[in-house]
């Protein structure tokens, strides 16, 4: 299948969070993922981008198993986490936890912000002295916090707060669902820079999701494109910029401001529908360098480079 195989998995002892295979698929059989893999290193801040519908979210989702994936594997430092349920389900997501696309409508604008934060320790019956800390940490101020609710806060506020909502926990593993793309572009520059601090500060491992290319290669050691549903490119996020070799990869960067725009660069057309997506790979529709090959057989995951990988019969190297 295209973007499947598991050449470009590391070893699972290096590894904070292992997705082999991942399959998401919604009422009528429509897979919105269609087995995806990827790992992610202790420390490392993994970037996933791919054009809306491409499966970005939904593989976040399945991640902290909202819902669980339909089949697949999830590892969370060896511990495989589908088929968790109950208070197994419930300590797991302790250490593994998102940040959401859109902070105001995942806040209860009624609540006051404090509140919204300490109810991840109250749940847990811990001490929320931390709570205070961690508002600090993102930037609020914890006598406004104790007083406001969500509503009288801007976008990028609330997104500090569901930052620490996420952060108060101590969780190891975060995943941040296109955090910025909700806010202005002088507000998303604040917000990314506080997340490379809470991530140095608390050692985080992070997964982020972004549709731009722009956002995601500021902020990712490595990054993952995908396309509807699978996986077409794994590199170092220097490497991948400076020479992809996927042509969907070349065409997102052509489509960055400043980016090389040309007939071999650009793509016209929209993605495909899920219901019924093109045989053999799934970019071929598109694709200025696709052949009758294309459609017979689906590419999967090589490496042509060092830690550089592609689901392309032809790459680009």
């Amino acid at each position: 299948m295209a973007g499947s195989g598991s050449a470009h998995l590391r070893e699972p002892d290096r590894v904070a969070l292992r997705v082999q295979d991942l399959v998401v698929e919604f009422r009528g059989g429509v897979q919105a993922v269609s087995g995806v893999s990827f790992d992610v290193a202790r420390g490392e801040t993994l970037g996933i981008v791919g054009e809306s519908g491409c499966g970005k979210s939904s593989t976040a989702r399945a991640l902290v198993q909202l819902p669980p994936p339909r089949s697949g594997s999830v590892r969370l430092d060896g511990v495989e986490l589908t088929g968790l349920k109950g208070e197994a389900l419930r300590r797991t997501r302790r250490r593994l936890q998102m940040i959401f696309q859109d902070p105001i409508s995942s806040l209860n604008p009624r609540r006051r912000v404090r509140d919204i934060v300490a109810e991840g320790p109250r749940l847990w019956g811990a001490d929320d002295s931390e709570v205070d800390e961690i508002l600090e940490a993102v930037g609020l101020d914890p006598a406004t916090a104790a007083t406001r609710r969500a509503h009288e806060f801007s976008g990028g506020q609330c997104q500090r707060i569901s930052i620490a909502r996420a952060l108060v926990l101590r969780p190891e593993v975060v995943i941040c669902d296109e955090p910025v793309s909700a806010l202005d572009v002088s507000v998303q520059a604040q917000i990314l820079a506080l997340l490379e601090e809470l991530k140095e500060r608390y050692r985080l491992t992070l997964v982020f999701i972004a549709h731009d290319l722009a956002v995601v290669k500021n902020v990712s050691d490595r990054i993952l494109v995908m396309y509807l549903g699978k996986t077409c490119e794994l590199a170092p996020g220097a490497e991948l910029i400076d020479r992809p070799a996927h042509p969907y990869t070349r065409a997102l960067l052509a489509a960055v401001p400043g980016g090389n725009r040309t007939s071999e660069t650009l793509i016209s057309g929209e993605p495909p529908s899920p219901v019924s997506p093109p045989s053999g790979c799934r970019f071929r529709t598109r694709c200025p360098l696709a052949t009758e090959r294309c459609a017979a057989e689906e590419p999967v995951m090589r490496q042509v480079g060092e830690g550089h990988f592609a689901a392309c019969h032809y790459p680009l190297l």
